[in-house]
């Protein structure tokens, strides 16, 4: 039985960078692979850019009103995916925190119903310590979980994303705000964190 994969870490833990190395090992054995991200993820416009230089094209957007389980479906049937391939052997999910509940459960009946592996990377919890409602319910019902980790300014693991607005550190406003686009993060460690919020 195929099942939904939750990887999550904190910004700078190399989840775009895996998921990559992830499309690239089936893809070398000739399997076919969909990427997607959501659409409220802006940073790269419609490309997965990891901190390491490496990007690439997404497959598909995901936008809140989306199906996800019939986009994939969609997509494996296009003409534009690998041919001479008929199945699709995975789905490759950026930004999952992104995802809405209904998404996430439409993965989860990708996997269980139709066979398709999905591979979900994210992080868990926004620049206040809260839930993404995308994470939450992937941390419910994924078959597996793994934390890919990073390390704080200190050396310590870090586990929480702090938002910085003009360099300095910033602990109110919207739930998102893409990196890079009017703001910054740092990943840090619980006593980081902490001693920022003050």
């Amino acid at each position: 039985m195929a099942k939904l994969y939750f990887r999550y870490g904190a910004m700078n833990s190399g989840k775009s960078t895996a998921l990559l190395q992830v499309a690239h090992n089936y893809e070398e054995r000739s399997q076919q692979v969909l990427i997607a991200k959501p659409a409220v993820d802006t940073k790269g416009d419609s490309t997965i850019v990891s901190r390491l230089g490496v990007d690439r094209r997404v497959d598909f957007l995901i936008t809140p009103e989306s199906n996800l389980r019939e986009l994939a479906h969609e997509r494996a049937n296009d003409s534009l995916i690998i041919p001479g391939v008929k199945n699709l052997s995975c789905l490759l999910i950026d930004e999952a925190q992104f995802l809405t509940r209904d998404q996430v459960d439409q993965a989860f009946e990708l996997a269980v119903l139709d066979g398709v592996p999905v591979l979900a990377f994210g992080i868990r919890t926004d620049f206040l310590t809260n839930g993404f409602p995308g994470s939450l319910r992937l941390m419910e019902i994924a078959h597996s979980l793994e934390e890919l980790k990073t390390i704080c300014r200190c050396g310590r693991k870090a586990m929480f994303n702090a938002r910085k607005f003009d360099g300095e550190f910033i602990f109110h406003g919207d739930q998102v705000a893409i990196d890079g686009v009017e703001v910054t993060y740092e990943s840090l460690c619980g006593v980081c964190y902490l001693n920022e919020r003050g």
